[in-house]
């Protein structure tokens, strides 16, 4: 295994720990309680310390659980036969559409959210949810790109997704929620066919 696989292979290993953690989180979440970071490391069977390195507060913790629930109801198409574009396009257009009215319906925590991170309060990387959304939805594409150029598609399709995308629609261009969905919707679709174009013109 060379350096970068085994890079690859701790970065996926953090993501199922911290998975883990948040799962244990909403089961005690459920239960009516209101769990400490230690609570929820010795429902999970993962040690204290290493539960301390990914939550350092409680609430920081729980704010992260109800994100990571209300997260799972977005889910991809399944993809048909093929790599039809318009196909890809669809996928593509309602994942960002479904994205954009989880963040729309839970505003609030997100800011807050991105807030501490801000603030520095929390020093741990986010979830990354939406990059795994966008791999699958543009998987029928994967293999018509070259690797860099479908990853660098993926890293810009992640600026239309989040509570960023919010921020910048409602408090900088100051539009409403469907005019702001519009763009981000328009320009999703304008990368995709950028790169599929560029990569087009490259096999000519």
């Amino acid at each position: 295994m060379d350096s970068q696989e085994r890079s690859f292979e701790r970065v996926n290993q953090k993501r199922r720990t911290r998975s883990e953690l948040l799962r244990a989180a909403r089961a005690v979440i459920e239960k009516g309680g209101h769990p400490s970071v230690a609570d929820v490391a010795d429902h999970a069977g993962i040690s204290r310390a290493t539960a301390y390195r990914y939550f350092s507060t409680p609430d920081e913790l729980i704010r992260e659980a109800v994100l990571d629930g209300v997260a799972t109801n977005i889910t991809v198409e399944p993809a048909g036969e093929g790599t039809d574009t318009a196909q890809v396009e669809k996928r593509l257009d309602k994942l960002v559409t479904d994205v954009f009215k989880m963040i729309l319906d839970n505003e609030a925590v997100f800011r807050a959210l991105l807030g501490s991170s801000a603030t520095g309060e929390n020093q741990n990387r986010r979830g990354g949810r939406r990059i795994a959304w966008l791999k699958e939805a543009l998987g029928p594409v994967e293999n018509e790109l070259p690797p860099r150029e479908f990853q660098l598609l993926v890293n810009a399709l992640s600026l239309v997704m989040g509570i960023e995308s919010m921020i910048v629609m409602r408090d900088i261009c100051d539009l409403d929620p469907k005019e702001g969905e519009k763009v981000l919707r328009w320009t999703a679709k304008t990368l995709l066919a950028g790169a599929l174009q560029n990569a087009d013109a490259a096999h000519k």
